[in-house]
């Protein structure tokens, strides 16, 4: 963590600071802003840059615009960050200048006008398809609209993008800012050596999207607990019938491997002992509690569709005795309230355990705290959830290791 340099190591005032912040947040289809938690965990940074007399130039993406036609154009009006520099306004209580474009003259305009202590969001940097392929042209054209670099989007920093790491190629320094910092703290630093027991919790769709974290945790980790779709690859693996469940066919032999690793190893890998069942994916269907052994399994035409709950009490004890937890991936369907009493569970079992160092890996873990309204009981929540990931994993960050190295400052 401490190899890079970080904001507070950069002399900023009376400098043209470029910002990288992740403001790619969820908008209604009336272009309102949902959730504006990545924009609030961008605060401290430029609050500070604010204070310190640099001119902050922000650089963000906002969903998935296409590029190159005119019809595409006028189809990325909806992905505008116009309505992220109003909101901005209302949390800084500080006036936020809009640029259209994100470089060239409209953009050098804007920036010549700044005062120091003065804020500007440039347009979405995905509205030009040289950011996602890292051109050396766009990403000098970024550059040369600052004199300092600070990336804090740590949710695109696991992605190889001109504003994310080409950009530091034209830049005289390029530092982490306060976001960057805080998550490389809690999910590297914090899980180098964690205090025991270390549990970690895996939930979402796919074993396949997991297969590296586990690998990476087994080393680590005392307990994992398991839950959401890729619990059923598991179930199927140790001989439980699980119908209508879904199954990665393909991954059954590695969950085998997994499962035969974690008894050599000594690790506790605990897989649901009931689940909840029902025939149709939708609010208010039958559903019914069934337990899960080679012996009883779900019955043709069925499917799980969250944990049971023998499950909840027996993850809820193990959570109650961890001093380290790492929770990603919910362990049910949560949007659906019918199947969300498991993860609801979990999280109220996280909550309650005031004893633990409890970090939500990013996504929909994240989302569901959020929306069962624990998330201040919880020590930290990630803002990256592919980037956190891959962190876990030990891979390097692209976004990361383009900053200015700490020894060559």
């Amino acid at each position: 963590m401490h190899s890079k340099l970080s904001l507070r190591d950069l002399s900023v005032g009376n400098q043209r600071v470029l910002v990288r912040v992740d403001f790619n947040v969820p908008l209604s289809e009336q272009g309102q802003i949902v959730d504006d938690t990545r924009i609030v965990e961008a605060l401290p940074t430029i609050r500070y840059l604010l204070e310190h007399d640099a001119k902050v130039i922000l650089l963000a993406h906002l969903g998935r615009p296409k590029t190159g036609t005119s019809q595409a154009l006028e189809t990325n009006k909806k992905y505008s960050l116009a309505p992220v520099a109003k909101h901005l306004e209302s949390l800084l209580g500080l006036p936020v200048q809009f640029s259209p474009e994100c470089i060239g003259p409209v953009a050098k305009s804007a920036i010549s006008s700044m005062k120091n202590g003065t804020i500007l969001l440039l347009e979405n940097v995905r509205f030009h398809q040289e950011e996602e392929s890292n051109d050396p042209s766009f990403a000098a054209a970024l550059g040369e609209l600052g004199d300092l670099y600070v990336n804090d989007a740590f949710g695109a920093a696991h992605r190889a993008h001109a504003s994310t790491a080409g950009i530091t190629r034209h830049i005289r320094q390029s530092a982490m800012g306060f976001l960057m910092e805080k998550e490389m703290k809690y999910l590297q630093v914090e899980l180098t050596t964690p205090e025991h027991p270390f549990l970690v919790i895996l939930g979402g769709s796919k074993v396949s999207d997991k297969i590296g974290v586990i690998k990476a945790l087994m080393t680590k980790a005392d307990t994992f607990l398991i839950g959401g779709a890729m619990a059923y690859t598991f179930l199927k693996a140790t001989g439980i019938e699980t119908a209508r469940s879904r199954v990665e066919v393909d991954k059954i032999d590695l969950a085998k491997e997994l499962l035969e690793e974690a008894r050599k190893q000594s690790i506790r890998f605990l897989l649901p002992i009931d689940c909840i069942a029902t025939q149709t994916i939708e609010p208010g269907v039958p559903t019914k509690n069934v337990t899960l052994s080679p012996l009883s399994g779900i019955s043709e035409g069925w499917e799980g569709v969250d944990i049971g709950l023998e499950t909840r009490l027996l993850y809820a004890q193990e959570i109650a005795h961890a001093k380290t937890i790492l929770w990603n991936g919910p362990v049910g369907i949560f949007e659906i309230p019918d199947f969300s009493g498991g993860t609801r569970a979990l999280a109220e079992a996280i909550a309650g355990n005031r004893n633990a160092l409890s970090i939500i890996g990013g996504g929909d873990s994240v989302t569901a705290v959020k929306q069962f309204g624990l998330a201040n009981l919880m020590s930290f929540l990630s803002t990256g959830g592919g980037a956190s990931l891959e962190l876990i994993e030990g891979k390097e960050l692209p976004g990361i290791a383009a900053l200015t190295d700490l020894r060559a400052f």
